[in-house]
């Protein structure tokens, strides 16, 4: 196996599953495991992700050990600055940090095998390697970066992040090191990912019975068939309508999933939205949505015997996000299914998604030979427009955002190109705005548009919509929406902004 060690980077996962699609099977540790204990006969190279700390505020030598078991190291951001430090180099913070593109010249080293010469890749950091150690060698460098990788021995160093789809033939770097220098075994593939969850769900469920929180999505819909799979008929499906859903979703969600699973509706709509009354925070929205939608699960589950499971459709995205991953992570925002769950449970999680990413999903949801309109549907936050509406949610501004975002849904469902969209929604704003129509002023409320490209969630780019598009939905949304007199149009990427506002 190829060994990842986790010092909190957004994108540890993304480097495990990167592996994963070069056909070799990956696993994460802690940097605060116990490294004497790794098997060099089972290890055939380790990578070092990046992170939110500095390396020289640490004692490095503790991991020396990893570079003792001869096998290549791969250090991505952090990773790299440590061993820099560890060997004699020097890691200083950035003047100005560095987000987003940069144009990359490298040497031709076996690393860089079949990959241009000049070549973009994605920086994320606010450190920097500014001398190599001794007897390492550069072998490449940006314009504002001229230390962007280094060799030495068998270790190699990237500034960048190459699991990011946005760094140009990242994906052939990584091949390069499973392949070229470790030479990895392939045994990794999506049957035996499905099979091994089946019988691990199984063993871990027994005679008991579980139930399955259903949203509509692909994320629980996946996680439902294959629990269903695992447990015939002693998996209930459960869909909450907390009032914060979009235009006709529950009737949506009825109509696609009460012919492939057990479902039961449950409208708690008063219920959430009293309980979200007068809050602005997002965090606090997601964990009170979190909260409940666990007390309704555990009120269900009471009217059915021996059902102690509770299964969910959790994504790694959603465990990095909420600062619940293998290393020490920040928390970016707290999930409802994740950071926003209550500290005391009745009923165990099982999470059968929790270690991928959306696009290996919909990679499964293919394999089960799940319909094309889940396998394509956008994705939607679990804590739905609660975190769309910026500020406090109520029926007036729920009504305002149904109706802005069902006129961009209906605009934009005629691009041509709308299946490579990943997102595209509305967000309405805490903000009040002065407008004229009708020779009267006005004073309303500001909706935003946000449209990403993306495969795992992990980062993302604005999408370049049409202006003529722009146009169409900005003239819709104020003509049709009574309380809306402004939009506008999002175009930061992830990083540094989040896909969602809150």
């Amino acid at each position: 196996m190829i060994l990842v060690i986790d010092f909190g980077s957004q994108y540890t996962q993304l480097i495990a599953r990167r592996i994963r699609e070069c056909k070799v099977y990956s696993e994460i540790v802690g940097c605060n495991a116990d490294l004497s204990k790794l098997d060099p006969e089972k290890v055939e190279g380790i990578v070092l992700s990046g992170g939110p700390g500095s390396v020289y505020d640490i004692d490095v030598k503790k991991y020396r050990k990893i570079f003792t078991l001869g096998v290549p190291v791969l250090g991505i951001c952090y990773g790299m600055q440590l061993a820099a430090q560890l060997f004699g180099g020097k890691v200083k913070k950035c003047r100005t940090s560095e987000y987003g593109m940069a144009p990359l010249r490298h040497s031709g080293n076996l690393l860089f095998k079949s990959v241009p010469r000049r070549v973009r890749v994605w920086m994320s950091h606010g450190d920097v390697v500014v001398k190599v150690p001794a007897d390492a060698r550069v072998i490449a460098r940006t314009e504002t970066t001229p230390i962007a990788a280094f060799q030495l021995g068998n270790f190699y160093g990237l500034q960048f992040h190459p699991e990011v789809r946005h760094t140009r033939y990242g994906m052939q770097m990584i091949r390069n090191f499973i392949s070229e220098i470790c030479r990895a075994a392939k045994t990794w593939s999506m049957q035996r990912f499905v099979d091994g969850e089946i019988m691990r769900i199984r063993k871990k469920v027994g005679r008991d019975r579980a139930i399955c929180g259903i949203s509509g999505g692909i994320d629980s819909t996946v996680a439902g068939t294959i629990a269903a799979r695992a447990l015939g008929k002693n998996l209930i499906g459960v869909f909450v309508d907390n009032g914060v859903l979009r235009l006709a979703e529950r009737e949506e969600v009825e109509a696609n999933l009460g012919s492939i699973m057990n479902l039961k509706v449950i409208d708690a709509r008063d219920r959430f939205l009293k309980k979200l009354a007068g809050v602005k925070d997002a965090e606090r929205k997601r964990k009170i949505i979190g909260h409940e939608f666990i007390r309704i699960f555990e009120a269900e589950a009471k009217k059915v015997n021996n059902v102690r499971y509770l299964v969910q459709g959790t994504l790694y995205p959603d465990v990095i996000e909420s600062g619940r991953g293998i290393g020490p992570a920040d928390v970016i925002k707290s999930h409802h299914n994740v950071g926003g769950l209550p500290k005391r449970m009745k009923l165990k999680i099982i999470e059968p998604l929790r270690m991928l990413f959306k696009d290996e999903v919909r990679a499964i949801a293919k394999h089960l030979k799940l319909p094309p309109s889940f396998i394509d549907r956008k994705p939607f936050p679990g804590p739905g427009l609660a975190v769309r509406i910026v500020g406090v949610v109520n029926p007036a501004r729920l009504s305002m955002l149904r109706q802005a975002d069902r006129i961009l849904q209906e605009e934009a469902r005629r691009l041509s190109r709308y299946r490579d969209i990943w997102q595209i929604f509305a967000v309405l704003l805490p903000l009040g705005s002065v407008g004229v129509m009708g020779d009267r002023r006005t004073y309303d409320s500001v909706c935003a548009i946000r449209a990403v490209h993306s495969d795992d969630g992990m980062t993302a780019d604005w999408v370049r919509l049409p202006h003529g598009f722009l146009d169409r939905v900005s003239r819709r949304i104020v003509n049709e929406v009574k309380g809306i007199n402004r939009v506008v149009f999002d175009i930061t990427s992830k990083p540094p902004a989040t896909i969602e506002w809150e």
